[in-house]
């Protein structure tokens, strides 16, 4: 196998103009990409800044409604910053900072449901 990397991840959501406000003016993504596709779709795809992964904010996957990713991990190195960033922003983080062996944590949703963990993890 010569597989490198993880490309793209879809992302089920149900506005892709709400997706893209959240996931580009909230988390600080970089906006990749915001296309035509086809007659009726729009390829829209964003990514934290310098990521060799990006996420296509999708709407037309009938198996995957909006809101049902569960565990899209992002990682940061300033947990609190980002914390407090995410709720002056209106981000609504339930329980706090999680403190586990491998790092600490927190949860929340973006505007369809779709659950991110925001870690930091601790040193090796």
């Amino acid at each position: 196998m010569a597989i490198t990397h993880v490309q793209l991840l879809s992302l089920p959501v149900s506005d892709q103009d709400r997706a893209r406000a959240f996931y580009v003016d909230v988390l600080g993504f970089d906006l990749v990409r915001d296309n035509p596709m086809g007659t009726d779709a729009r390829w829209v795809q964003v990514a934290p800044k310098g990521a060799a992964t990006s996420i296509s904010l999708v709407t037309w996957f009938p198996t995957m409604p909006a809101g049902s990713v569960k565990g899209l991990v992002l990682e940061t190195d300033d947990l609190e910053g980002d914390v407090a960033d995410l709720v002056a922003k209106g981000v609504v983080i339930e329980g706090g900072i999680q403190t586990q062996p491998w790092g600490r944590f927190v949860t929340f949703d973006d505007p369809d449901g779709n659950g991110i963990v925001l870690q930091q993890t601790a040193p090796a």
